[in-house]
């Protein structure tokens, strides 16, 4: 072997490493630039840092920053609206703003029974050639179209730059509703997460509800056709949804300390992809959901939580409620505003290390501080602890707020000598059922964050007959109905969708048309809009009309706090 072919062996090693390390950096530079390109599209921020900045045509008026930002009118799934005007595309009607995600705007549209190629959504462009980047640049810039027609007085025009363009349009290559996980041919697949420390019963009585659920709706699906899984994949037809799609959940139930769960549900995700995790169930902790879910782009829809978490700039999560969040602005509403000649100076709260309530407490503290009222807190221990004895010395507060369940409610003995207004968890407590002593019972007031019993019947008398003909227990009702109801709007957003299984594109249909759902369980109204996470935003102030028994009396009407 001669030494200039050794010397080219040796430095054959080097020659490899740097072969490989080259598509690493050229996949880390992609990222940064997609990342990028989500700022502009998301929240209007250039690479800069600077303002991203639109105008009409006129030259007059104009947005900037978030106001200018892309998801505004496209939304989060890059698949449009119809309920305004806007958009890529020179004769979409006055109610449509057409998709652009990357698809949608780069691939030819293919006509004729057989066409396969994108799932139909409102609004796509079927009259109108391919863009390329140069003309998407310039559609984005002067609003002329791929065609050179000119875009329509709603679409802006906006000032950006070469490498800010680049990362915009490699953002929305990104939005492909044909590469969804969790969906295949033939399978939609879902998830429900369950937290540790959550009461075994109370997991059996979710999953008994989905189960049922999953496996009757199953059980009607439509025979395999090869007709209707040849239709409804373009723009021509909307039966897409008809297709033969079973519907298979996945339980992730998680363990150890809530830092583990990030981990957990990584794994989970990895060796079973689903399209959108729904329900659920969560003690004290849901955040490490929450932000995985923000993170990987998936729906989590209506999980069954104390705690949720309320971050206004989040969008994959969606709740029926703020659970005890809501109560502590209702209480701080009502003592803050409270009956005349009950002021209100000093507060004392009880609830236990590690439990919901004391995210509860801590909300009402801040709200309370901010009122300039003095606020003080005794936290018993996670377990064990006399609640009896932790209430000492509350006397010399003007009420006490108590963040504390049935079995702690019914130990509270003697109301004598005690404070003359009491406020409870109604959450906690188990609502209409908390088991607050007689002698306590005149001076407490709970906050109630669901509609009161004898307006609910009828809309809760549905799920219950539906559990009763399934043979499922009923075991904890709000629970099981929420579930139940989570199952619904699912079936219900998947029609409207049309096939185009998406998560981003499945949170915006809830969001549109959860307000039109009649049969609303525990809630009087559901409402949501864009970017809007919490389904039911109020409640009342209630209080026991007589010593034993579950009747209630609301001190005045339904109430959505300010924030």
């Amino acid at each position: 072997m001669t030494r200039g072919r050794r010397s080219r062996i040796a430095a054959l090693p080097w020659v490899l490493c740097l072969a490989i390390a080259v598509p690493a950096h050229a996949q880390e530079r992609d990222a940064a630039r997609v990342d990028a390109g989500e700022s502009i599209y998301l929240r209007g921020v250039l690479g800069s840092g600077q303002a991203l900045r639109a105008t009409r045509d006129d030259g007059g008026t104009g947005a900037t920053g978030a106001a200018a930002a892309c998801v505004n009118c496209h939304q989060h799934s890059g698949l449009g609206a119809t309920h305004q005007s806007s958009g890529i595309g020179a004769s979409a009607p006055s109610n449509q703003i057409p998709p652009i995600a990357g698809r949608y705007l780069f691939e030819p549209v293919r006509s004729g029974p057989s066409a396969r190629n994108l799932p139909y959504v409102d609004g796509m462009r079927s009259n109108r050639s391919p863009y390329t980047e140069a003309t998407l640049a310039r559609a984005i810039r002067e609003g002329i179209d791929a065609d050179g027609r000119r875009l329509r007085y709603l679409m802006p025009r906006f000032e950006i730059g070469d490498g800010d363009m680049a990362s915009l349009i490699a953002y929305l290559r990104t939005l492909d509703p044909t590469r969804a996980p969790g969906v295949t041919d033939t399978v939609l697949h879902f998830a429900t997460v369950i937290a540790p420390d959550v009461d075994p019963a109370r997991r059996r009585a979710m999953l008994d509800v989905l189960n049922a659920f999953f496996a009757e709706r199953n059980a009607r699906q439509l025979k395999p056709s090869t007709a209707l899984q040849a239709s409804g994949r373009t723009q021509y037809s909307r039966t897409m949804f008809m297709v033969n799609r079973q519907w298979q959940l996945h339980v992730w139930d998680l363990h150890g300390e809530p830092s583990r769960w990030g981990a957990q549900l990584a794994e989970h995700y990895a060796r079973e992809p689903v399209l959108a995790v729904v329900s659920g169930l969560g003690g004290a902790a849901w955040r490490p959901v929450h932000e995985f879910c923000q993170r990987q782009h998936l729906a989590c829809l209506f999980p069954n939580v104390e705690v949720p978490v309320d971050a206004p700039g989040d969008f994959y999560s969606l709740y029926f409620s703020r659970g005890v969040l809501l109560e502590a602005d209702l209480l701080a509403e009502r003592i803050a505003h409270g009956p005349a000649g009950s002021a209100i100076r000093s507060v004392r709260q009880l609830y236990r290390s590690g439990d919901s309530g004391e995210a509860g407490a801590r909300a009402l503290s801040v709200r309370l501080a901010a009122l300039g009222l003095e606020v003080q807190s005794t936290v018993l221990p996670a377990q064990g602890g006399n609640v009896a004895d932790a209430l000492a010395g509350a006397a010399r507060a003007d009420a006490i707020v108590l963040w504390l369940r049935a079995p702690d409610l019914a130990s509270l003995g003697d109301a004598r000598g005690g404070p003359s207004i009491v406020f409870a968890s109604g959450l906690l407590g188990g609502l209409e059922a908390a088991p607050i002593p007689a002698s306590w019972r005149p001076r407490t007031h709970l906050a109630y964050p669901v509609d009161l019993p004898q307006q609910r019947v009828v809309r809760v008398d549905y799920p219950m007959g539906w559990f009763r003909a399934r043979g499922i227990p009923i075991v904890d009702e709000q629970l099981q109905s929420d579930t139940q109801l989570a199952c619904g709007l699912l079936s219900e957003a998947l029609k409207e969708l049309a096939g185009t299984f998406y998560g981003p594109y499945l949170v915006e249909e809830l969001q549109t048309m959860v307000e039109h759902r009649l049969m609303t369980g525990y809630y009087p109204r559901l409402t949501l809009a864009e970017n809007q996470h919490f389904a039911s935003r109020g409640g009342y102030i209630v209080r026991f009309a007589e010593p034993t028994g579950t009747k209630l009396l609301a001190e005045g009407e339904w109430v959505v706090p300010s924030r």
